[in-house]
């Protein structure tokens, strides 16, 4: 009875206090910043003219609170409250009628925002509010569109775009975007080619057939971290020191780039790490960076960026790291960062296929 009641409560939704705090606080700033601004722009004199229009704390909800939401963006509050003002102005003048001309303007504004791809539903209370909001607005006709409605809706974004960067949070939304194939920019990335693709989402769409409130480029953004986390969660207890290649051909930095070629083509390999006196990983020497310095010595060719892991990672850690097409490899260390094994993109297949069959094996 007692977890049923703190879900009414709290809800579904994990919530952290600092969340609630910036939402609250950045709605409080940043209404009182359109307020007194509003004020100065009409001159101060006119203390019977709205500071604000209530649904712009409507508004600031969706602002401040949920900023990632398309209901949210500067595009949704500027035009949807805006395209609102003007059809609910236009039905009280032709329609003099409140109990008809009420519906008939929150319907048109609802219908037009969604046309033009400006749906806020605070727009929906700004057309009720020129319909039934008395003689002040009356009085005003289309000017109450500009002022209070658009210039309260211009300065609530401005406070949103300065709040987001104080606290590190972009507004407008940017989705993120998946990295591009370094060699082929047209091909996907290689971990966009596994799982679903994006006409398995926009089917999916399709046939859910509801308007959400998330884009799409959010929804993918989320369907690939819980990829991810299932993977992570499935080959969790295979760690890397149990498919790491033990017997490593390494390269020395004071190493002459000719004698490292002369290794590197003795195994068969297009790279190898390099290590220091003591044995600690600096970096990662290839072929064709060797061959531009023949007279000089490893330590001038290397590649000092590489990712290392220590034996007890999970192996589903490297998932991002040997898909992503930027590495081949990564090293296995120890805490003093000396060189005890690499895992090869093959390493990861091999142990990634086992771990499979067994499953398999289980799941029969």
């Amino acid at each position: 009875m007692r977890s049923r009641l703190h879900a009414l409560v709290r809800g579904k939704t994990p919530l952290r206090p600092i969340d609630a705090l910036r939402g609250g606080g950045g709605a409080l700033l940043g209404l009182l910043f359109a307020g007194l601004l509003g004020r100065l722009a009409v001159g101060g004199g006119d203390w019977l003219h709205p500071l604000l229009v209530a649904p712009i704390g409507a508004s600031a909800v969706l602002v401040f609170a949920v900023p990632a939401s398309p209901l949210a963006q500067p595009r949704a509050v500027l035009g949807g409250n805006l395209v609102s003002a003007l059809i609910g102005i236009t039905v009280a003048l032709l329609i003099p009628q409140p109990l008809i001309a009420a519906p008939l303007a929150v319907g048109l504004a609802i219908g037009t925002m969604m046309l033009l791809g400006c749906l806020h539903p605070p727009g929906g209370a700004v057309a009720l509010i020129c319909v039934i909001g008395g003689p002040a607005v009356a009085k005003a006709g289309y000017l109450f569109a500009l002022n209070p409605v658009a210039m309260d809706s211009a300065l609530l974004t401005g406070a949103g775009v300065a709040w987001g960067r104080l606290t590190g949070h972009a507004y407008p939304h940017r989705a993120p975007v998946a990295p591009a194939s370094p060699h082929l920019t047209k091909d996907p990335a290689p971990a966009a080619r596994i799982g679903y693709s994006p006409v398995d989402l926009d089917q999916a769409l399709a046939r859910y057939g509801e308007l959400l409130d998330v884009s799409r480029e959010d929804l993918d953004a989320l369907f690939r971290q819980v990829e991810l986390s299932a993977a992570q969660r499935l080959h969790s207890q295979i760690r890397c020191g149990d498919v790491m290649s033990r017997d490593v051909i390494k390269l020395h930095h004071d190493q002459s780039v000719e004698s490292a070629l002369a290794y590197l083509g003795e195994h068969a390999l297009r790279a190898a790490p390099v290590v220091d006196a003591d044995d600690r990983v600096i970096g990662l020497a290839r072929r064709a960076e060797l061959q531009a310095n023949r007279r000089r010595t490893v330590e001038a060719a290397l590649d000092p960026f590489v990712h290392k892991v220590a034996e007890a990672t999970p192996i589903a850690a490297l998932l991002p790291i040997l898909s992503s097409g930027h590495t081949h490899e990564a090293m296995v260390v120890d805490g003093e960062r000396r060189l005890i094994g690499v895992i090869t993109q093959t390493d990861l297949i091999a142990a990634l296929y086992r771990a499979h069959v067994v499953e398999a094996v289980v799941a029969a």
